[in-house]
């Protein structure tokens, strides 16, 4: 099998520019089906980690998000005092009540307008609330104050200035006072300013949502019956985590059957001059098959060897393209939120999973184009074989 091995290698190596070209048209391939796999995986990543699988989102029945929810006051104040909801340090029920809005701000990149989230929230409960958000600079609103923090994404790709700018929605100016980091969850994606004021501004008489902390994460099936159960309430209760998964599911299928439609149409073509360069192969070492008949080497042992030449190709084309992918982890990219329809921001993500399916997927293609081939040369007779000089 060393033997084997070593004669394959050999002879890709003899053959080096139709090697490298093959190998080429390979690792396009597998650059496209990784960059599909790591743009859905980023899109997944980035709003599922904006959830805690310790917090519940409370939003209208039949809502698919808090843009389109609505929650009154009186049933907000009985979401509030849930005895599965965790008591804060003060003695009060650790939750916020929240106003979700979209505004249209210019691009730096396009000069286009592009909808961005703005979130009403609770201070500090809100902050309390999301663990991973954090200030970068500048300080957290006051209550009551016409003063926003912004998520670094916002700042970094939209027309808004920095620290003490003035940003002008809703028939009012808004200074920034801070800019928040959320580890590059849906949150730097945001504009977060005092919930009251921000009800008032958009004559908003209802909440969005209300997010809360459970006494633990095992405590939530408990809490979505008794919502369900309360003929009180029209809302339905969704673990943070799940909420904000449901929210990539859509873009993220979508995202999958495109890019795998185009990968299949590219990896035909990748089999077949996989399978004309293996032919070529063939053609040319006639002889050499048959000296290695001749010296005992089965029809089985032809048909390894030539298998082995065509993988040894192919696991080269998929280490080629997912080199050339995993340039795309410093690329960050911004789309629309189907859910929200506002602005998100996020990384390609490569993980062993994905580099491991398009290891797997090159071989495939190895295979298929090198089978044919394979018994091509198994098949050759060996006195034929050795006139063909």
């Amino acid at each position: 099998m060393v033997l084997l091995a070593r004669y394959s290698y050999r002879n890709l190596w003899v053959r080096r520019l139709t090697t490298f070209l093959t190998a080429g048209g390979m690792a396009l391939v597998i650059f496209v089906f990784s960059a599909v796999l790591m743009l859905a995986d980023g899109l997944e990543h980035t709003l599922v980690t904006t959830g805690s699988p310790d917090n519940a989102v409370f939003i209208r029945r039949a809502s698919e998000s808090e843009v389109q929810s609505s929650i009154d006051r009186e049933q907000a104040a009985i979401l509030d005092n849930l005895p599965e909801i965790q008591t804060g340090d003060e003695g009060g029920k650790l939750a916020a009540r929240e106003l979700v809005v979209l505004i249209g701000l210019k691009k730096l990149s396009t000069n286009s307008l592009a909808n961005v989230l703005v979130r009403g929230v609770s201070n500090p409960a809100s902050f309390q609330l999301r663990r991973q958000v954090r200030l970068a600079s500048g300080r957290v609103f006051r209550p009551g104050a016409a003063e926003v923090v912004v998520g670094k994404n916002i700042v970094q790709r939209f027309e808004i200035g920095g620290l003490g700018e003035t940003l002008t929605f809703g028939m009012r100016k808004w200074t920034i006072v801070g800019v928040m980091d959320a580890g590059s969850t849906g949150f730097d994606s945001e504009i977060w300013g005092d919930i009251d004021l921000m009800m008032s501004t958009f004559r908003r008489p209802v909440y969005s949502s209300v997010i809360a902390r459970m006494r633990s994460p095992s405590a939530f099936p408990e809490l979505r019956d008794r919502v369900l159960k309360d003929p009180r309430l029209t809302v339905e209760a969704w673990q943070e985590t799940g909420y904000y998964a449901a929210q990539s599911a859509l873009m993220a299928r979508f995202i999958r059957i495109l890019g795998m439609t185009l990968t299949l149409i590219f990896s035909l073509g990748a089999i077949i001059g996989s399978m004309v360069t293996m032919y070529s192969s063939v053609a040319g070492r006639v002889f050499e098959i048959g000296t290695l008949r001749a010296l005992g080497f089965s029809r089985a042992a032809i048909l390894i060897a030539f298998l082995m030449e065509s993988l040894f190709l192919s696991l080269l084309g998929g280490i080629m393209g997912l080199m050339a992918a995993s340039l795309l982890n410093r690329l960050t990219i911004s789309t629309m939120n189907w859910q929200t329809f506002s602005e998100l921001q996020f990384h390609f993500t490569l993980t062993r999973s994905i580099a491991t399916k398009a290891m797997m997927f090159a071989c495939i293609m190895g295979l298929l184009g090198g089978t044919l081939p394979a018994f091509r040369a198994a098949g050759l007779n060996i006195v034929t074989a050795l006139r063909l000089r």
